[in-house]
């Protein structure tokens, strides 16, 4: 498998240093004690590729006389801020007449608030650093280490920062369909990942979605209750109520399964919903006490065996997914993905976060972690469109993290559930779309 050259931007050790002030602005008012915020853009104007804002930690200066060359004691820093740049940004950026420049502007006050059209935070002053993107994808190099002034003069600030890059190869895979309606997925090839201009598309998995689902004793009762009883005007009066459209509803989101499998028609991995997508009490959503949940699994021992029913599986991962509450457009979709250790143990918790539900987002999981100044890395991202749109989801997997095709195949059904999730988080007051309710309208329920 041919991977692109994507290129990681790593912004670290971020902090501040305010300048020492003859007399204080109040009691207990110090410049250590002043909100400060940062916005990094890579580029400039209209098209900057990144757009970022990071709070930023003070530590008050006591003295002007330090030279910027010494190295003080470093105080808390900020998180590091990693920055994905796809292949097709790279080659844009780089093409520039100037080179590309990662652009850090430093202001006081708080990020976030507006007054009379402007940002709420004074601009201190701007750190321009020159990044050579052509090497970027050959070799780590490290870009910016140490203290910079910010502003001009003799009270001017001092922001410490480390800049790096590496070149972070990933394979790019693109599903032919939306994952309810059994499509091909491609590996992207080439040195494309990012827009569609010059990808080759190589078929490796075939998905299969299925729904499997035992109907509840209520759903039963009232199927018995059918046939039994005489047809009269209050019993069709009451299958037509809201009563039963509201059961049916509940039984869609349930007993989802989306087989992986492989150009020879084998199974190598699965999403199955093991806990279904019900409201929560006196609600219309999925909520985040009682959450929907996915198995991610691995098949075992089964190469050449194209019968799914007769896989081994394994589990793998454990994806759970609920709606989180918001404004009029919907709120978003909450998830939180653990693995599932081989031995007895508590699961691993590797990825939490949310993605809106009107215009959709990405699920990411980057162990990037500031441990003995070393990033873990990208691991997997996957597209994830917004309610009532077509979702084809585009996933990305770090080279490091694939030995072979079934590794891949885990994070393809990892992103099937993903985007599924989407759909059974929908409020159960709309209505799913007809692939995900083909038995249902075959059983007239």
């Amino acid at each position: 498998m041919e991977p692109c050259r994507f290129v990681r931007l790593i912004v670290e050790s971020l902090v501040l240093k305010l300048p020492a002030v003859a007399k204080p602005a109040g009691p207990g008012v110090h410049p250590s004690a002043t909100p400060c915020f940062c916005t990094l853009h890579l580029g400039h104007g209209p098209s900057a590729a990144v757009r970022s804002t990071v709070p930023l930690p003070v530590s008050a200066d006591p003295t002007s006389s330090t030279s910027l060359i010494e190295a003080p004691a470093m105080p808390a820093v900020a998180e590091p801020v990693v920055i994905s740049l796809d292949p097709e940004t790279v080659q844009r950026l780089a093409a520039r007449r100037s080179g590309a420049s990662l652009i850090v502007a430093v202001y006081v006050g708080r990020a976030g608030g507006r007054a009379c059209g402007l940002a709420s935070g004074r601009l201190l002053g701007r750190v321009r650093v020159a990044v050579d993107l052509e090497a970027a994808p050959a070799r780590p190099t490290v870009v910016q280490s140490g203290w910079v002034s910010v502003g001009t003069g003799r009270t001017a600030a001092r922001l410490h920062l480390v800049v790096r890059s590496e070149p972070d190869p990933r394979f790019v895979f693109q599903f032919g369909g939306e994952p309810e309606c059994s499509p091909v997925v491609y590996q992207v090839q080439g040195t494309g990942g990012g827009g569609h201009s010059g990808r080759n598309l190589q078929p490796v998995f075939s998905c299969r979605f299925s729904v499997e689902r035992r109907r509840s004793t209520r759903s039963l009762s009232l199927r018995s209750l059918a046939s039994t009883v005489s047809r009269s005007d209050s019993i069709r009066s009451w299958f037509a109520g809201g009563e039963r459209e509201h059961q049916r509803r509940r039984e869609q989101r349930k007993g989802w399964t989306v087989t992986i499998h492989d150009l020879s028609g084998s199974p190598v991995a699965a999403a199955s919903m093991v806990t279904p997508f019900v409201p929560s009490p006196g609600s219309d959503r999925v909520s985040r006490s009682n959450p929907g949940a996915w198995l991610i699994l691995c098949a075992v021992g089964t190469s050449g065996t194209a019968d799914s029913a007769a896989t081994n599986w394994k589990p793998w991962g454990r994806l759970e997914a609920w709606r989180e509450r918001g404004p009029a457009d919907g709120g978003a979709l909450g998830y939180r993905f653990q693995l599932v250790p081989d031995a007895a143990g508590a699961d691993v918790p590797i990825a939490e976060s949310s993605i809106g539900a009107r215009k959709g987002g990405q699920f990411r999981i980057d162990v990037t972690a500031d441990m003995a100044g070393a990033a873990a890395g990208f691991v997997m991202g996957s597209t994830v469109e917004g309610e009532r749109k077509q979702s084809k989801p585009t996933v990305q997997v770090g080279v490091q993290h694939v030995s072979c095709m079934a590794d891949v195949a885990l994070f393809i059904a990892l992103s099937a559930a993903v985007d599924l999730s989407m759909d059974a988080c929908r409020l159960f007051s709309q209505k799913l779309r007809k692939e995900l309710c083909k038995d249902q309208q075959d059983s007239g329920l």
